[in-house]
């Protein structure tokens, strides 16, 4: 069970899956294919706005930025928009796991095309984990204690999670956050996924 208590001198980062898509919806594994939200999606993205105007603590969030693909792009719009965050350019260290030759396929089609689990072309879950890692670091250094969120995806946010905090979460639903505290070596997890 994460310590909900916190310290005033850690950063507090909430981390978004981006809201939902039509290859979402569809069981489509996505990675770096740049798929747009759907109608779901943006309402989920305004829900979670209205969830994240109620901070965990008493400091509002302050700033939003995300990985360059749209569907996360979009999200982070969206909840700017509704908080009066200030939109921070897009991070192209933010964007998911290279899936490779199994972008596109359903988890039906993956079964069979990749009975064994190898997928060609995959980023390796330890380089995720060390990038994901090194984005939010890098993130926290240029924002020192700003309240930040960040709009991502959902295997790239559970190996950032890990590498980070040393936490095993399960699959983020669109449209979930969690709150992240800390900078340089030290983190914790201060929420567990929440969906709006």
């Amino acid at each position: 069970m994460p310590d909900h208590t916190s310290s005033p001198r850690s950063p507090r980062t909430a981390l978004v899956r981006h809201g939902e898509t039509d290859w979402n919806r569809d069981g489509r594994l996505q990675g770096r294919t740049d798929v747009p939200l759907n109608d779901t999606g943006r309402d989920q993205a305004r829900a979670l706005a209205d969830q994240l105007a109620a901070p965990l603590g008493d400091v509002p969030w302050a700033a939003i930025t995300s990985s360059p693909l749209s569907r996360a792009r979009e999200t982070a719009q969206i909840i700017a928009d509704r908080l009066g965050l200030e939109l921070l350019a897009p991070h192209e260290d933010l964007v998911e796991r290279c899936f490779g030759e199994a972008e596109g396929a359903t988890v039906d089609e993956l079964a069979v095309r990749y009975p064994h689990g190898e997928r060609p072309g995959q980023e390796p879950w330890e380089d995720l984990r060390a990038r994901g890692s090194a984005a939010l670091r890098r993130l926290r250094a240029e924002h020192g204690d700003t309240p930040l969120v960040v709009v991502a995806h959902g295997t790239f946010l559970r190996a950032t999670v890990e590498g980070l905090a040393g936490v095993e979460l399960a699959r983020m639903a669109n449209a979930t956050s969690v709150v992240v505290e800390g900078a340089d070596r030290e983190w914790r997890l201060a929420r567990a996924p929440q969906r709006a």
